[in-house]
């Protein structure tokens, strides 16, 4: 399927364009058809966008900014050329749109709109880690960036230690040996491969342990990492906390529960450090 003119009377068509994770040549020639033939592309970042076109070889069209930082203040002015009749193309930096990538607003309103949605699918930073570890896929789960640090990173090691599924994490290089440590502390010493600048020029795999892990990567460590780790033998995962830490911190604070006493009773019924959750409450609070 490709592109088409804007209509008038009807609702254009989102692509959802899935674009290389490093390596040009990953591009399809569907995603290049598709790239040729829109009047306009959501573009996280449109000085790469315009390196793709570069790539192809095809003057681009109108770039329309997506940020991370700004996408759903961005959405409106994009959804009316789809309600116009325009057929848009949404592509990111790197990979497929709305996997640790901004786009998910955008596609959830181009439904709204009544737009068509259509996804062109490719490359996968988690997917490629994912089939090169040699790990099951019958079931995984992909859990993007971990929480920096705190109680919201102890809480999240602590349930993903008990999931089964085959986990995905993705990482920056230079925290690649601190996260290494930190599945370990909380996962035990399980197998897992590392996934360095995947189809770049320095592309580098490692699978071992996770201790061992960190041991070879405890210099510096550039570029990005995707990270596969074996699922917990048997037992099944937990449920999932009913709401995210950081919402029941504002929430009870909204509601005029002491501090203290927060801290202390969302960390008991959470098994988290009551110090982890008063550190992160007070950031709230500041914030």
């Amino acid at each position: 399927m490709t592109a088409r003119e804007g209509r008038p009377g009807g609702v254009g068509t989102l692509f959802v364009v899935a674009t290389p994770i490093g390596n040009l040549g990953d591009l399809s020639p569907r995603a290049a058809e598709v790239l040729r033939s829109v009047r306009a592309v959501a573009a996280e970042d449109t000085r790469r966008t315009l390196k793709l076109y570069a790539h192809l070889g095809a003057p681009a069209p109108a770039l329309l900014s997506l940020p991370a930082f700004d996408e759903r203040g961005r959405v409106e002015a994009i959804v009316a050329r789809l309600a116009a009749g325009e057929d848009v193309a949404l592509c990111t930096d790197a990979g497929t749109p709305g996997v640790s990538d901004p786009g998910a607003a955008l596609v959830a309103a181009a439904w709204e709109a009544g737009a068509r949605v259509v996804p062109i699918p490719g490359p996968s930073a988690a997917l490629a880690a994912l089939a090169a570890s040699g790990f099951s896929a019958d079931r995984f789960l992909f859990a993007g960036f971990l929480p920096r640090k705190g109680a919201g990173r102890a809480e999240a090691l602590a349930w993903l230690a008990a999931t089964p599924a085959t986990l995905v994490l993705y990482e920056a290089g230079n925290r690649t040996r601190e996260t290494l440590l930190d599945l370990a502390a909380a996962f035990g010493d399980r197998p897992a491969l590392v996934a360095r600048e995947l189809t770049k020029l320095h592309e580098e795999l490692a699978r071992g342990r996770l201790a061992a892990l960190a041991d070879r990567f405890a210099g510096e460590v550039r570029g990005e990492v995707t990270l596969v780790v074996a699922g917990a033998p048997g037992g099944a995962a937990p449920p999932a906390p009913a709401e995210p830490l950081e919402d029941e911190l504002r929430r009870r604070v909204a509601a005029g529960e002491p501090p203290s006493a927060l801290a202390r009773e969302v960390a008991r019924a959470r098994g988290l450090k009551r110090a982890d959750v008063y550190a992160l409450l007070e950031r709230l609070r500041k914030g």
